[in-house]
């Protein structure tokens, strides 16, 4: 067996042997990699959907409209469960807009942003492109959110379940639900970006396997 000294000085080594460029280049590369792989992994026919961990689902404040319309003769649990396929049907056609905003904030990592990453906790380099993407993530996804919500069909399903828990409502003076999906499925939509790539950046860390090149294998076997 290898003492535990021995391997944490080749650790050292290891590291002291990259320059800044190698360390840049490697956390470019290990982000760049866990975008890709998390935008693919999104962007396609149940990313969302199939995912529990990422699935939509209706906003909080519509848990007493889904509870209501699911016990209501004519619509029922059909119409509930096909608004949230549709709610994550247009999650999955907007991830797309991801990867160009990513690869630019990808491209300013400093020597010192990729120091800090190498040397954090296991999603430093997700919090750091979070830090750096998530407003222009969210004003890019809305509108494909909108019209991906539209051309599925959910917005006017939404538009049809409100309208009839908002006529109850009026009846009993309850205040609406609100008519429009488009923020909750964008929040929800990042949220679920951010947690695959914290996925993805786990895997480059913590298993060789995912280093997919010597640069990868280089910086994170230094670590």
């Amino acid at each position: 067996m290898i003492p535990l000294f021995a391997i944490s000085l080749y650790s050292c080594d290891l590291l002291n042997s990259l320059t800044n460029d190698d360390i840049v280049a490697g956390l470019k590369e290990a982000l760049k990699v866990s975008s890709d792989t998390s935008v693919a992994t999104l962007n396609k026919t149940d990313g969302y959907f199939a995912n529990l961990a990422v699935k939509i689902l209706l906003p909080p404040e519509a848990a007493a409209v889904e509870s209501t319309l699911r016990i209501v003769p004519g619509i029922g649990d059909a119409i509930v469960d096909e608004l949230i396929l549709k709610i994550n049907r247009a999650a999955e056609e907007a991830a797309t807009a991801a990867g160009p905003i990513f690869y630019n904030a990808i491209t300013n990592i400093t020597f010192s942003d990729a120091m800090n990453i190498l040397n954090g906790p296991n999603d430093a380099a997700t919090q750091y492109l979070k830090s750096q993407t998530y407003t222009q993530l969210r004003d890019a996804f809305t509108p494909p959110i909108e019209d991906a919500l539209t051309s599925v069909g959910a917005q006017q399903l939404w538009y049809q379940v409100t309208s009839t828990y908002n006529t109850y409502n009026d009846l009993l003076g309850q205040p609406d639900i609100p008519d429009n999906l488009a923020s909750h499925t964008t929040s929800k939509g990042l949220d679920g970006l951010f947690h695959i790539v914290a996925i993805e950046e786990g895997k480059i860390r913590n298993d060789i396997n995912h280093r997919v090149n010597d640069l990868l294998q280089r910086v994170f076997g230094s670590n």
